[in-house]
């Protein structure tokens, strides 16, 4: 039986994408290629994982014609799901670029308010479901606990499932040190968990070893952008450089390098296997516009070049 990856999202969002010319206050601007796609952090994993042919189950919570929307989208790309039903209507992102420039403008509603008996019908629904790995990726909506992750990271841990992490704030802060098994985080979430500035890419595998080693999580996984990835535990470091491609967007480019990573691990590929997966579907994700738009073949393509480019080969060492 293949390894079960189901995701947790409790912030999803319908992505609405788009292109302009020019971005100009107080002016009407004319927009072309508008894309959708059901997004929110874990429901993106998902969608990543099915399409490098893993297995799969995206449970979320979604509510009004946004939440069908979403429901929808997700059928027609063979995405399974379950989902909470809840009074809110979910949100809808937007994503403009400005084809002038090549800048992205993101604006991203913060949710609707929802009740703290949607967060019991949540964990009630995951006490149930079958799962090797339980990834949780995305903020928090408004009325939520903040120590939800928290008490799904103990209870993965009482049913013996891997429990994987990509949230930020108050939410990330309560999780820690709650059993996560593998923590994501970007650079700025990083900084903010150690109290430090630094972005010297060695002394920061060097405190990411230092952080797990006190519980934290027994790995984390941290994005550096152009700059690569770090996976880092108590005992080892791996350092992997990023792959250059052009960037077309980057909404769902962290959902993608992390489905990527689970997705090895879950295999059991070795971690620095694992970690050159993420990276290759990670720069997939940015090659095309909307959000977490990956498919098998570019990212075999792009594992095979950063096998065959010198400057694709990883660093490990020991902690």
């Amino acid at each position: 039986m293949s390894p079960r990856i189901v995701t947790v999202t409790v912030n999803p969002a319908l992505d609405v994408a788009m292109e302009a010319g020019e971005v100009r206050p107080g002016h009407k601007l004319r927009t072309r290629g508008t894309t959708y796609d059901a997004g929110g952090g874990g429901i993106n994993v998902s969608r990543v994982v099915h399409a490098l042919g893993g297995e799969t189950l995206a449970v979320m919570a979604v509510g009004g014609p946004t939440g069908r929307f979403i429901e929808q989208l997700l059928t027609d790309a063979g995405v399974s799901y379950r989902a909470v039903t809840v009074a809110g209507t979910t949100r809808i992102s937007l994503t403009v670029r400005e084809a002038s420039t090549g800048a992205e403008y993101r604006f991203v509603p913060e949710g609707a308010l929802l009740e703290p008996s949607d967060a019991e019908d949540m964990l009630s629904l995951l006490g149930d479901v079958r799962a090797d790995w339980l990834v949780a990726s995305g903020s928090l909506p408004p009325g939520f606990p903040a120590d939800f992750y928290a008490r799904l990271a103990r209870q993965a841990q009482r049913r013996e499932l891997r429990f994987a992490l990509d949230t930020s704030g108050v939410a990330l802060e309560a999780a820690l040190h709650q059993g996560v098994d593998l923590l994501k985080t970007s650079l700025s979430e990083f900084q903010s968990i150690v109290g430090s500035t630094t972005s010297d890419r060695d002394a920061l595998a060097e405190q990411a070893s230092r952080l797990a080693a006190t519980g934290a999580a027994s790995m984390i996984a941290l994005t550096l952008g152009d700059r690569g990835a770090i996976l880092a535990t108590p005992e080892r470091r791996i350092v992997q450089p990023a792959l250059p491609v052009q960037v077309h967007s980057g909404v769902g480019a962290g959902d993608s390098f992390l489905a990527g990573l689970v997705l090895g691990l879950a295999r059991r590929q070795s971690p620095e296997e694992a970690l050159r997966l993420a990276t290759a579907t990670g720069a997939a994700a940015v090659m095309s516009r909307g959000t977490a738009r990956v498919t098998h073949h570019q990212v075999e393509a792009l594992l095979a070049r950063a096998q065959a480019e010198p400057d694709g080969m990883q660093r490990s060492a020991l902690a």
